[in-house]
């Protein structure tokens, strides 16, 4: 099964807020064993959990990493779940965005850092250079900028912020989603960066997170990645 990368996060992080308020679920790893390569994909799983960050400044690691192939993560199971239980007011926004998907069986990793009300998570894909470019170039259309969803009996209102094309890594794209339940918002930024052979993901969530941090830390990693990668 493939995995539409842009509307899981979206809706992951609108159907959590809407239950709890902007938490979630920690990462329980999940240790498994992805292809070595993929369509030409020469990175394994464990390799990119080596690339992974090892420790963000005024965070702490929220378990240890998991890897394997993306389908198997625990926290990408989680997401799809969560988006199966959320109801959205616009239901064709469940299935727009990125042109291509991604793959169950491609390698992976998956690390989460948490301070009090926020978290960082890092994911890095092994991918063919079309696939990411197609994820990297894929917009969220017009019509899913301003959504609703529901969870339970509660509802929540989701507000997107898309950025011009970027210049990290071998291209990027920049998301945010600014969210208010009740009496209660957060909100969320998603770096998302070509690499060599890769396909990176930085998300920042909590009351305070911002474009600025996300975009860092996606530099961050990329340099990270840079010098473990061969």
């Amino acid at each position: 099964m493939a995995h539409r990368l842009l509307p899981i996060m979206l809706l992951s992080t609108a159907a959590a807020a809407t239950a709890c308020g902007g938490g979630g679920e920690r990462a329980r790893p999940v240790h498994g064993t992805a292809p070595a390569e993929v369509a030409g994909v020469g990175y394994t799983s464990d390799q990119l959990a080596q690339a992974l960050l090892t420790d963000v400044p005024g965070y702490r690691k929220a378990g240890e990493p998991d890897s394997g192939s993306y389908g198997t993560l625990r926290p990408i199971q989680n997401a799809a779940r969560l988006q199966r239980q959320a109801v959205l007011d616009k239901p064709q926004c469940a299935t727009s965005g990125p042109n291509g998907t991604v793959p169950a069986d491609v390698p992976a990793a998956l690390v989460t850092f948490a301070k009090s009300g926020q978290t960082v998570t890092q994911t890095m894909m092994g991918m063919p250079v079309g696939a990411a470019e197609k994820q990297v170039n894929a917009r969220v259309p017009a019509g899913c900028l301003r959504f609703r969803t529901k969870v339970g009996s509660q509802w929540a209102q989701h507000r997107v912020a898309e950025s011009p094309k970027g210049d990290i890594g071998e291209g990027s794209r920049t998301v945010g989603v600014a969210t208010v339940s009740g009496d209660t918002g957060t909100r969320t930024w998603y770096v998302v960066f070509r690499g060599r052979h890769y396909l990176a993901t930085i998300t920042v969530s909590g009351p305070t997170a911002t474009r600025t941090e996300a975009e860092r830390l996606a530099r961050t990693a990329l340099n990270q990645a840079d010098r473990i990668l061969p």
